[in-house]
């Protein structure tokens, strides 16, 4: 097949301004396919009135947008997280006249089902990429976890069954779905992480945390970055870094992000063991929020649930060591003993210490921190947004090309 110019249409349940992995994914992905050449339209959920959509700092062109009614979802999700009504709209219209070669879904749920009808009624390939592990949500459903859980995994089951591929950011991701794909005829399955603008965050100006946080110059600051809530598991960070606060009198942590859990996290901050060593920054624009964590000395993350682990990604390219508990997505990201530290994930309180152990031995050993910093900065340009966008492309041609 040439190497024309596609049509994308890219089916998004959530979207700027709120930020989230899945919102800056979807983003580096449209802008992306744009710099490429290609015409791009995002079908996403309208943002609150007065509410600017604005950037999380992907390069490329602005895309066409066709602005879905949307609404507020009700507590525990925070504000802003706005989704789309299932109901016909101008949005739905005016992406059945763009007539796209493919569409793409960014969630199975009501912009996905709204993406699959319209591949279905032009008889475009519906690509689908798995961007959360739905089943680690599963807390907020209260004692309806269980069957909700069992409901949505054969609903998901069937979603990726009516696709023609299915991409997943991670390695680990991928071959769960392929297991509960089975061998019988399924859709093309691919490992496709999301990019990042490597370059963007190099160039970045650090912005040192310390004096905001009322620290001293020379205090040593590991840095935390993403939502606070039950399923990242960041009590569990906390809970290490005051096993070594307790040795380590320089030691203090900066967790940069909001959610459920933050009001509980600052109470224990600011019990008599973390008083002054820990600062929370609360929610901040992702370009500040990488600055932040670019101003840290080591990035830490204790988070279990992930699909790539992209706060990862974005820490090494600003050239910071990682100590991360083994989970999913983490060795796509952490290259162990050469720009990070994967911490086994055993149960109970031996998370715990073993997290505090690698934290303690990096807090100490600055020619070791240096060594890992160095090798994480050099070698960033593996996840380039430009590689990923190719690696997307490349399957959209070969589904429009008729080798599926």
């Amino acid at each position: 097949m040439s190497e024309r110019s596609l049509r994308i249409a890219i089916f998004g349940e959530t979207y700027l301004p709120y930020l989230s992995g899945v919102t800056v994914s979807t983003e580096a992905l449209a802008r992306g396919l744009g710099a490429a050449g290609h015409e791009v339209l995002l079908v996403a959920p309208r943002p609150a009135a007065g509410a600017v959509p604005g950037t999380a700092g992907a390069l490329g062109p602005e895309p066409r947008v066709a602005w879905l009614p949307s609404f507020q979802v009700p507590g525990p999700a925070p504000d802003g997280y706005r989704v789309p009504w299932p109901v016909p709209s101008d949005a739905l219209r005016t992406a059945r006249a763009f007539a796209p070669d493919i569409v793409h879904a960014q969630s199975p749920f009501v912009s996905g089902l709204m993406g699959r009808r319209l591949a279905r009624m032009l008889g475009a390939p519906l690509v689908f990429t798995h961007h959360t592990r739905f089943g680690d949500y599963g807390h907020y459903l209260g004692p309806l976890a269980r069957p909700g859980g069992a409901l949505v995994a054969g609903y998901l089951h069937r979603y990726w069954l009516g696709c023609a591929a299915v991409v997943a950011p991670g390695s680990e991701l991928a071959e769960e779905i392929g297991g509960r794909l089975g061998t019988r005829r399924r859709p093309l399955l691919r490992t496709i992480p999301t990019g990042i603008e490597v370059d963007a965050i190099r160039l970045l100006p650090a912005i040192d945390p310390r004096p905001l946080a009322g620290w001293p110059a020379d205090c040593l600051v590991v840095a935390g970055l993403g939502r606070l809530a039950p399923e990242k598991s960041v009590e569990l960070l906390v809970e290490a870094f005051a096993e070594v606060a307790a040795d380590e009198p320089a030691a203090r942590l900066l967790l940069v992000g909001g959610g459920p859990s933050e009001a509980a996290l600052r109470e224990r901050a600011a019990r008599p063991d973390l008083a002054s060593r820990v600062h929370l920054t609360g929610m901040r624009p992702r370009q500040e929020a990488l600055a932040l964590i670019k101003g840290a000395d080591l990035f830490v993350s204790a988070s279990r649930t992930e699909t790539q682990g992209l706060v990862l990604v974005e820490a090494l390219a600003a050239g910071l060591p990682v100590v991360a508990l083994e989970g999913p997505g983490v060795a796509d990201a952490v290259r162990a003993g050469i720009d990070g530290l994967i911490v086994p994930a055993e149960p109970g309180d031996g998370r715990r210490l073993r997290l505090a152990v690698a934290l303690r031995g990096l807090i100490g050993d600055a020619d070791e921190r240096s060594r890992l910093a160095a090798a994480a900065g050099a070698d960033a340009d593996r996840f380039s947004v430009t590689a990923r966008i190719d690696s997307m492309a490349g399957l959209y041609r070969e589904l429009v090309g008729g080798e599926r």
